[in-house]
């Protein structure tokens, strides 16, 4: 219970956590975020690492002088895609594997896996750009991708517009309005916004799921 109450904690008060970050490690702070976003968007198993939120804040302090936009951009964009490339992969040469492991693994979410199947198979290659703003979604997106075979030229230019939408528009959201007095004095309840507004698409698709099984 600890670490989840720590957990909520770094999550709601990102801001604090990534300057006091900035402030220690200086230009290791890219390497950092590098490793947050690759194991968000390449793990199966680290779906609940801030993604939508961490991007904000980052451009936000970017703005501030502690990083260079450019360069945070640049090295964001290279995680997430890198991330999802490994994530392909592994769903693509032990994707089955790991699917009758986590039968009965708590590490690994077959609900999420399964919502992100039905999306897949709605959606099709949309779905690698789709799911980009989606959490958890955007996790394991690319491993179904490769569990299904998609043509990997295919998954890639589809990933990489993605990649760029989601990179850019988080984090240049950040950058111009992540310091305005209004944004700045409410943080914390911005990026409960941010998660809102991210997991809502889940709660609909969920609450039409349960609609729909009622109907007689």
């Amino acid at each position: 219970m600890e670490l989840l109450l720590q957990f909520v904690d770094i999550v709601l008060h990102l801001d604090r956590h990534l300057a006091l970050l900035v402030a220690d490690y200086g230009v290791w702070i890219y390497a950092l975020l590098f490793a947050i976003v690759f194991c968000e968007t390449g793990l199966v198993v680290t779906p609940f690492l801030p993604g939508d939120s961490l991007l904000f804040v980052a451009g936000a302090l970017a703005a501030t002088g502690g990083m260079d936009i450019g360069v945070l951009i640049g090295v964001l964009l290279a995680a997430a895609v890198l991330g999802d490339n490994a994530n392909y992969w592994i769903g693509r040469w032990v994707g089955q594997r790991i699917l009758r492991w986590g039968e009965g693994s708590r590490f690994f979410n077959r609900a999420a896996y399964e919502k992100t199947h039905a999306f897949y198979e709605r959606y099709g290659p949309l779905t690698m750009t789709m799911a980009r703003f989606v959490p958890l979604v955007r996790t394991f997106a690319p491993f179904v991708a490769g569990v299904a075979r998609m043509t990997y030229p295919r998954f890639f230019a589809f990933d990489l517009l993605g990649a760029l939408l989601w990179v850019f528009s988080l984090t240049l959201a950040g950058y111009w309005f992540g310091n305005l007095p209004a944004v700045k004095n409410n943080l914390s309840l911005v990026i409960v916004g941010i998660i809102l507004v991210s997991v809502l698409p889940m709660a609909i698709g969920w609450l039409r799921a349960r609609l729909a099984a009622a109907r007689p």
